[in-house]
């Protein structure tokens, strides 16, 4: 494992982490709030939050560790959008589409997230790829 592996995990698990309160804990909070059958009470996923913590570990590890086997000598801005719509269409849009069909939540949250957590991704991948891009040959 490489400094810049190591280096690049940490930064896009801390990302992750921000990224995902903006998103959830944030811009969704309003909506989540409102679904009281479907979601823990805060107090009760407070207890589980190490869980996420872990959970971050292991998505933004994978997410680093996929990135920088894949890495073409390309522009690496183009490059690390691409990989993060990848991701989204691999992850974020499924993910929560079957949420959607299997929990009682509207249509628009669903949306919302995926928007979201699709935009999320596409900058973690700029934050990936700025780790793994090549030096200006210019």
């Amino acid at each position: 494992m490489s400094k810049k592996f190591l280096l690049a995990w940490v930064v896009v698990f801390l990302g992750w982490m921000v990224g995902s309160f903006v998103v959830h804990g944030t811009l969704l909070r309003g909506d989540y709030l409102q679904l009281t059958t479907l979601f823990r009470p805060e107090a009760d996923s407070a207890t589980y939050f190490p869980l996420m913590i872990l959970a971050h570990v292991i998505m933004a590890a994978a997410f680093v560790w996929i990135y920088s086997r894949g890495v073409e000598d390309a522009p690496w801005v183009p490059q690390g959008l691409r990989f993060g719509v990848a991701v989204a269409c691999m992850t974020v849009i499924p993910t929560y589409t079957i949420y959607y069909v299997v929990q009682p939540m509207p249509g628009m949250l669903a949306v919302k997230q995926m928007v979201f957590d699709g935009i999320l991704v596409m900058l973690l991948g700029l934050i990936a790829a700025s780790f793994y891009r090549r030096p200006s040959t210019a």
